[in-house]
């Protein structure tokens, strides 16, 4: 019988091309190399998109790509192991190497500090945006003296100990805390014996202040890197917005928007639901820190929605904020995410009073702008209602999207008067 051979993966075997098989006139490749059997300026690249890999190229490499004609395409990190494995940082002939990995860092730190000045308005914001940064893997969010950071690629945890002294050098802090997804890290290869050290006083919680209000951050118990800081001029606009309203904030987290309303609106009835019973703990923490009252519920958005529509309650702004709900691209799957979104704007929009200020959102990065708000307006016209569209945002200037990687515009909300 003839010998299968294992599909969608790149033969590490096949001997490197000779200048033969390059373009007349190109130079030997150099190594370590891959070769991309497909044209596509997105930094993922899939199994079946790569034609050969040169044999010293080893897991976690910058290697030299080329595309399917033999000319240099640009460099990026290699990982057999990985679901993707070749993540391409730069598309251009040049030399890439680690200086111009060290010299992306220091670009990215340039941009907060010294363009957008986020220390003027928090002590919390994102320094590094993976692909937005063309940093592919790397979360890190600044969160007082405290960096917390989340690695997805093997090609970072490699170089993040280098980077780590640095990075504390420019901002200012001392701590740092690292977050590892156990089933990435087992695939990546990522071993936790090679983490760099943290801090032994790392906290467990850390105090943040954003336009004045005040935060106690969990790294603990708290999603994702500890905070949501991708809504900040969100919940800023809201408070602007909402200013002396009533308040409604489902799946209001740790609080974020109802108390953007209480301390910076003004509003003097808010109240806030969540199912996670230790974010309304938190919640009700941040609202101590703050030094005011938020009516906290534990909840769920559907079963407490409907009990409020039979008591007759309504809201004058009403902003729903949920967790991802779409996790996959399997048809039946994401379609369930979908209804679950439809079914609760339905909710809200039955709780919010005609003429009021109504905000959605969605981090559901596999559903696009315009499906979302085709989802939140056939919401509105099941209820009866119609929408007069003022805005269309997303996350702040310190989550960046590459132009060739439009998917990283997971966070959209949708600002509109329910009529």
């Amino acid at each position: 019988m003839r010998p299968t051979q294992r599909p969608n993966r790149p033969s590490r075997r096949t001997p490197p091309p000779g200048p033969a098989s390059s373009a007349p006139g190109s130079e030997a490749w150099r190594t370590p190399w891959a070769q991309m059997k497909y044209f596509s300026f997105h930094p993922a690249v899939y199994p079946n998109m790569i034609s050969a890999v040169s044999p010293d190229a080893t897991p976690g490499d910058l290697v030299h790509v080329y595309d399917k004609d033999g000319q240099p395409f640009g460099t990026g990190f290699y990982n057999p192991k990985a679901r993707v494995p070749l993540r391409v940082l730069e598309h251009h002939a040049e030399n890439f190497d680690e200086a111009s990995l060290d010299a992306r860092l220091e670009n990215s730190l340039d941009l907060r500090l010294d363009i957008l000045r986020l220390n003027e308005v928090s002590d919390a914001w994102r320094v590094i945006h993976s692909d937005g940064d063309g940093l592919s893997g790397l979360i890190v969010d600044r969160y007082d003296k405290v960096l917390s950071i989340e690695v997805t690629t093997l090609g970072i945890w490699k170089r993040l100990r280098r980077w780590l002294p640095r990075l504390h050098e420019r901002l200012g802090t001392n701590q740092h805390v690292i977050h590892i997804d156990p089933d990435i890290a087992r695939i990546e290869g990522m071993r936790y014996a090679d983490m760099p050290e943290a801090d032994e006083t790392s906290p467990r919680n850390v105090r943040i202040r954003e336009h004045g209000v005040r935060y106690l951050v969990n790294f603990e118990d708290g999603h994702k890197t500890g905070f949501f800081c991708d809504q900040r001029e969100n919940r800023l606009r809201f408070a602007q917005m909402a200013r002396g309203r009533r308040v409604l904030d489902l799946c209001t987290y740790t609080g974020g928007f109802a108390l953007s309303a209480k301390v910076l609106g003004g509003c003097e009835d808010v109240t806030g639901v969540d199912l996670d019973e230790k974010a309304i703990s938190q919640a009700k923490k941040n609202a101590d820190l703050n030094q005011t009252r938020v009516t906290w519920t534990h909840g769920d958005t559907f079963t407490w929605g409907r009990q409020m529509q039979q008591n007759g309650q309504m809201w004058d702004a009403v902003v729903l904020d949920p967790p991802k709900l779409i996790h996959s691209r399997e048809p039946e799957e994401a379609q369930l995410g979908r209804n679950k979104y439809y079914d609760m704007n339905v909710v809200a929009l039955s709780l919010l009073k005609r003429g009021g200020l109504f905000v959605s959102c969605s981090c559901s990065g596999l559903l696009d702008v315009a499906e979302f708000e085709d989802i939140v307006t056939r919401a509105a016209h099941r209820s009866k209602r119609r929408l007069q569209i003022l805005d269309r945002t997303g996350a702040g200037a310190d989550h960046p999207i590459l132009s060739n990687c439009p998917d990283g515009r997971y966070l959209k909300a949708l600002w509109a008067m329910a009529l």
